[in-house]
């Protein structure tokens, strides 16, 4: 049928639970220019003291042909809650995943994290 849009197969999408996780999954960007996503669920934990780390993260890309389908984001931020993580070293491990997911160069990816206070310190990252 010409012209009809190509159904997009997801794992995760329609699933319940995180057991379906099958790494971030893509779709066909419908033509937008500029795409954010933001989370305040994103946990790691401190390689030296092993407190966790609560973040504030927002993915920001500049979609060329693909983009990120959102609960498999979710399930891929929730897999660093039981990782030991430097916020610095975190925010450039998720900007490139994102980019190799989505075909971009980093450079069309940025990802700030911000550390929610521990220790009266807050540490916001930017790659």
């Amino acid at each position: 049928m010409a012209g009809a849009p190509r159904k997009t197969e997801f794992v995760a999408l329609g699933h319940a639970g995180s057991e379906h996780y099958a790494g971030l999954e893509t779709f066909p960007s419908p033509g937008v220019s500029h795409v954010s996503l933001v989370s305040d669920e994103l946990t790691a934990i401190c390689p030296v003291t092993a407190q966790p780390d609560l973040y504030d993260a927002t993915i920001e890309y500049w979609p060329g042909e693909l983009c990120i389908e959102s609960k498999s984001l979710k399930l891929y931020l929730s897999g660093f809650r039981n990782e030991g993580h430097f916020c610095e070293a975190l925010v450039v491990r998720i900007r490139d995943d994102v980019a190799a997911a989505v075909g971009l160069p980093p450079d069309r990816v940025r990802v700030t994290l911000v550390q929610k206070a521990r220790g009266g310190i807050t540490i916001t990252a930017t790659a």
